[in-house]
């Protein structure tokens, strides 16, 4: 199909170790999409299991790939950002999906919208058991938590779209971090409240299993300290109610 260059582009970035059971659906979902002007970048950490098998049988589809240790998720979304070219950029992980075949087409639609000055678009990400059964989706519209983002994530980073300008404005992922780095960028980003963040209403943009880096209970204490860690590097004062409880 040919590529229509008058809408913009979206990079959509890939973090992958040792998910030969998800990668397959997770890079499928992106072939699916009508919306074709879509670069597709995958950056695997080394994988012992059959994930560069996969990589190399869908090397004709994705426009840039490489297999090599990182230093964890943060590490392998910079090495892609370096890559990117989109003008817009999400960020998967293995585990992630494209929740059906017209969500790039209907995101773009809400992306050619907003104003210069918006950084991030938003909608909702399905929550997924490991199995891939729906649970619940997540991500409220901004006008009902701008605020809170000091106190929490309160929003479902999977589901977001980046101008690509927000990280020329911002700089890339910090790599100390290993679970809420994530975090830590939007708070860098938009604490000085100067960019703007929208949302799409009724538009889940991915499934998200539940059980990866940052749900998997072994990190929860880890991911809390980092959490406020970075509250502490951009905020004044003590943590939200959410992070206390």
């Amino acid at each position: 199909m040919k590529v229509d260059t008058n809408f913009p582009r979206i990079s959509v970035i890939i973090a992958v170790f040792n998910r030969q059971s998800t990668l397959q659906q997770c890079l499928d979902s992106i072939a699916q999409q009508v919306y074709k002007n879509v670069e597709i970048i995958v950056i695997d950490g080394g994988s012992t299991d059959n994930s560069i098998g996969i990589l190399e049988k869908n090397d004709s589809f994705i426009d840039y790939w490489v297999s090599e240790p990182d230093r964890g998720v943060y590490s392998a979304w910079n090495k892609a950002l370096r890559k990117a070219s989109g003008d817009w950029i999400c960020f998967l992980g293995a585990d992630d999906y494209l929740w059906d075949a017209n969500v790039l087409t209907k995101m773009v639609d809400q992306l050619c919208r907003v104003d210069k000055e918006t950084s991030l678009v938003y909608g909702q990400v399905m929550l997924l058991t490991a199995s891939g059964e729906s649970l619940y989706p997540i991500g409220r519209a901004w006008p009902d938590i701008n605020g809170q983002l000091q106190k929490m994530m309160c929003i479902p980073h999977p589901g977001a779209m980046h101008r690509k300008s927000f990280f020329d404005d911002n700089g890339f992922f910090d790599e100390s971090y290993t679970i809420s780095g994530d975090y830590e960028l939007l708070l860098r980003g938009f604490s000085k409240g100067e960019a703007k963040i929208a949302f799409v209403l009724n538009l889940i943009i991915v499934g998200m299993r539940h059980g990866g880096l940052s749900s998997d209970p072994k990190n929860s204490l880890l991911a809390m300290w980092e959490i406020r860690r970075a509250q502490k590097k951009y905020f004044k004062g003590l943590p939200g109610r959410t992070w206390l409880l």
